[in-house]
């Protein structure tokens, strides 16, 4: 295992891990050693938010990139690797609050001159999210980001807004012959987008053995 890959990741509902485990299976399967970082922030935000009121008081602030201060990454993160993989969720069309956070920090140093690609999990609406890490990588002087691998939620709207607010205020609705189930019969990424991440992986790794 001579290749090294670093993935840098924040997961605030579990989907961005959900697919960073099928990605790194498929790293590891293609022989590329994999580090894993995952970004603690100080003061989360809870789960599920107790009120109604202090959930649109949260989307309202990470609409406007309020940062959540994270925990000082580890630091075998400072090093040589291949591709450095930085994953997270979107945010009212932003980068999550702790993302922002480790670019505001001295952490930020762990893309220089690295090659970087963004994987972001989703509702929907990711383009300013890319747009905006793509300038915070290159403005810290990340040597290439590559296109973002994106995974957004399978759902058609509104039923994945609808699922999402439920989802985080505690209230999803668990009855299988639930009227609403038969529009949005399950929160987050689907079996098919797992077996997605897992197919990057073991692209990339293949790519990587490919070269010396």
């Amino acid at each position: 295992m001579n290749k090294r890959i670093l993935i840098v990741y924040y997961s605030y509902t579990q989907q961005t891990r959900l697919l960073l485990k099928r990605y790194i299976d498929g790293l590891e399967e293609g022989g590329v050693a994999v580090s894993v970082e995952r970004l603690e922030p100080i003061d989360p935000y809870e789960i599920p938010f107790r009120s109604t009121f202090r959930l649109l008081l949260a989307m309202v602030q990470t609409f406007f990139r309020h940062r959540d201060p994270v925990q000082p990454l580890a630091d075998h993160c400072f090093g040589d690797w291949q591709w450095v993989i930085l994953a997270g969720p979107t945010w009212s069309y932003q980068p999550s609050g702790p993302i922002l956070a480790l670019f505001d920090s001295d952490d930020r140093r762990v893309f220089r001159g690295q090659r970087v690609q963004p994987l972001i999990s989703c509702r929907s609406y990711w383009r300013f999210h890319s747009w905006s890490l793509r300038r915070l990588l290159q403005g810290c002087g990340a040597a290439e980001v590559a296109p973002p691998l994106v995974f957004c939620h399978p759902i058609a709207e509104p039923w994945r807004f609808i699922g999402l607010l439920l989802q985080l205020r505690g209230k999803m609705v668990r009855r299988e012959k639930s009227w609403f189930r038969r529009y949005y019969p399950a929160y987050g990424h689907s079996r098919a987008q797992l077996d997605e991440a897992y197919r990057h992986g073991r692209a990339l790794a293949d790519s990587l053995q490919g070269t010396d």
